[in-house]
């Protein structure tokens, strides 16, 4: 299944992609039974691997003195009020991301374009919007196709098969990732065994378009830093990993997780980072997360990719809340070296 480049080899590779699910769940074992690639432990999840202690790694794992430590993209939900308004389409998304904001990279929602995963026509303006700005398409975050822990079977299965043409349309863009969800209900053991063994599965299908399935920590067990990471080495496929966010660790029910904890449990399977917000200070310091600490976590961990900012606030607008997280983003950068 290479990268699609016409209409009729983007619906062939969407076509193989289903014919790839029938075989798994014909061949190796059916939907739903235990993952025979790496057993379960008994018990409660084991604690993820801490990230490793600043100052211990290699000079090698670093970028040379003459690129950014990391790179800073926007993530579309930055920009929901104004999509959801009518201000502004995901056609927009790419330019305003350079043009106001001096940015490189975006980070698509699928929310915002559902009607056109399949939409060839739709998508090549989408794919030349962001090339005619010089902005690097990293991944579309996927919300709305299903839970791929829901423990029947049937409902996994379709919310399997509802991921192909995310996957198909991510690679058409020219994507490194689609980030997927982990929900579902049941025992905390079930949803680790049911969300693994779907992730596996997607891992095996956008392998060949050199895709990444990474998962957020995005509410409910997802949002429990042991419980992800214990979703992660039962998947145990090297396209998948997490996505972790410095924000999302709502447990349900009045609980939150500890944010710094979950972060650094998350890091050894990051794939991408989320640099969540929501207000700052007069100094230009976010009030509710620690950025240095969130940031000292994440490069211990030796990752300097892509961070994403998604600002969530609600008392500065849109555009001053992502120029702020921008601004606190660099000058922490800046600091790291």
């Amino acid at each position: 299944m290479p990268r699609p480049t016409s209409r009729r080899h983007f619906l062939r590779s969407l076509a193989a992609a289903s014919a790839a699910l029938t075989a798994l769940a014909a061949g190796r074992r059916p939907l739903g039974s235990p993952t025979p690639w790496r057993a379960a432990a008994p018990g409660s999840p084991a604690a993820a691997p801490a990230a490793p202690a600043p100052g211990t790694l290699p000079a090698a794992a670093m970028p040379p003195d003459d690129e950014p430590l990391f790179r800073i993209s926007l993530a579309q939900w930055s920009l929901h009020r104004a999509h959801q308004q009518g201000r502004m389409t995901a056609l927009d998304f790419a330019g305003a991301a350079r043009r106001d904001y001096g940015l490189e990279g975006v980070e698509y929602v699928s929310t915002f374009f559902k009607t056109h995963a399949t939409d060839f026509g739709y998508l090549r303006q989408l794919q030349q919007r962001a090339a005619d700005a010089g902005v690097a398409s990293l991944l579309i975050m996927i919300d709305g196709e299903g839970a791929l822990a829901d423990p029947h079977e049937p409902s996994r299965r379709k919310a399997i098969e509802n991921h192909f043409k995310w996957i198909a349309a991510a690679a058409f863009l020219g994507c490194d990732s689609i980030r997927v969800n982990a929900g579902g209900s049941g025992e905390r053991d079930s949803q680790r065994d049911l969300a693994a063994d779907s992730l596996h599965r997607l891992g095996e299908l956008a392998d060949p378009y050199g895709l990444n399935v990474i998962v957020e920590n995005h509410g409910g067990l997802s949002s429990d830093g042991a419980w992800l990471a214990s979703v992660m080495r039962q998947a145990d496929h090297p396209r998948v990993g997490t996505l972790p966010d410095f924000g999302n660790f709502d447990l349900g029910g009045g609980q939150l997780y500890d944010r710094y904890r979950g972060v650094a449990e998350l890091m050894p399977f990051a794939k991408a980072v989320s640099a969540k917000s929501y207000d700052f200070d007069a100094r230009g310091q976010e009030t509710t997360i620690d950025f240095a600490r969130m940031l000292g976590i994440v490069l211990a961990a030796g990752y300097f990719g892509w961070i994403g900012i998604e600002y969530e606030g609600e008392r500065l607008s849109e555009p001053d809340g992502i120029r702020a997280t921008k601004a606190l983003l660099e000058s922490l950068r800046a600091a790291s070296r």
